[in-house]
């Protein structure tokens, strides 16, 4: 009998991922509002359930008989904070958390994992490490560093659930459409370039980020379900460990895609700490659960090339939000 998963933001787009790729090894279920997800992403053979997590109700409507609770649901990057979003971001991100986690523990479910993020080491020497002391740059970063400060008490008093972060670091893939100008770098490149559009880059575009495909997500978060190692409230970087530049991002997509699309160079506008390096260490991680990135970039770029939903292209370069951490 197959063991039965819980992913909340299951619709979106790394838990869309998780389902798709884990549908015939698991039995899941997707719960999601809908906000930045789309039932399409879906395999027809996962049960999707539209509902929020900040709603016990909600959880309750998807059972009660899940060995393993997957949090991706929640604000999900630090321009959802601006200007009015400010409550609501906070409000929905660590309510979601708070409600889904006590959920699994009364259902007895074995292991919670969710989402943290990279931002949290903000401009950290790199490579960054697990060990690193942080200082969230940003509101999206304080609800990620809460969670992990939250899981951990949680398994303190409650040993019997492993509550397990991630820290991800810049990730594409497919299924990112739904998220509009809040997706990764990589998929807006690509759209805009799709339309012949100039991609915007902030800066000079030297700034580099540790580009890491889902689908190497989707394996670290697998291998977490499946270690028989005790792994209480262990938190885990997931990336690659190599860098690559906005201007090399731009030129890969453009030699994918057959074509020479030049960007337009603005100021950057972030005033709430940009984060100008990103470099993951990964050695816990490979230590611990096994983890090998299978994904190289030329070959992520060329899947994200070929899998392009043009028709579900939300959003144009104008709307100027090129780079969420």
């Amino acid at each position: 009998m197959k063991e039965r998963i819980l992913v909340t933001g299951g619709a979106g787009f790394i838990g869309s991922n998780f389902c798709n790729l884990n549908k015939d090894k698991f039995a899941i279920v997707a719960l999601d509002n809908l906000f930045l997800g789309d039932p399409d992403n879906l395999d027809p053979e996962i049960k999707f359930i539209k509902g929020d997590a900040c709603r016990l109700e909600d959880l309750q409507r998807c059972g009660d008989a899940f060995d393993y609770v997957l949090h991706f649901a929640g604000t999900s990057s630090a321009p959802m904070f601006m200007d009015d979003g400010f409550v609501d971001g906070y409000t929905n991100s660590v309510k979601s958390f708070c409600q889904t986690l006590e959920f699994a523990r009364k259902i007895k479910a074995k292991k919670f994992l969710y989402a943290s993020t990279s931002s949290l080491y903000a401009n950290n020497p790199m490579p960054l490490v697990e060990t690193q002391q942080v200082t969230p740059p940003n509101h999206y970063s304080v609800t990620k560093c809460l969670y992990e400060d939250c899981a951990r008490c949680y398994n303190q008093v409650y040993p019997e659930i492993e509550t397990v972060g991630f820290r991800f670091m810049s990730v594409y893939g497919p299924n990112e459409e739904a998220k509009g100008r809040y997706a990764n770098m990589i998929s807006q490149f690509v759209w805009d370039i799709a339309r012949d559009l100039p991609p915007v880059i902030f800066g000079d575009g030297d700034q580099f980020r540790d580009f890491t495909n889902v689908k190497d997500v989707v394996q670290g978060l697998t291998r977490a379900i499946e270690t028989d190692k005790k792994l209480g409230s262990e938190v885990f970087n997931i990336g690659t460990g190599k860098t690559c530049s906005f201007n090399e991002i731009l030129r890969e997509i453009n030699e994918a895609m057959g074509k020479n699309v030049e960007p337009v160079y603005i100021p950057n506008p972030v005033k709430e700490g940009y984060v100008r390096g990103q470099h993951a260490d990964i050695t816990k991680i490979s230590e611990i659960l096994g983890y090998i990135p299978t994904v190289d970039l030329k070959t992520g770029i060329s899947d994200q090339v070929r899998n392009l939903k043009k028709e579900k292209i939300k959003e144009t370069s104008s709307d100027l939000i090129r780079d969420k951490i």
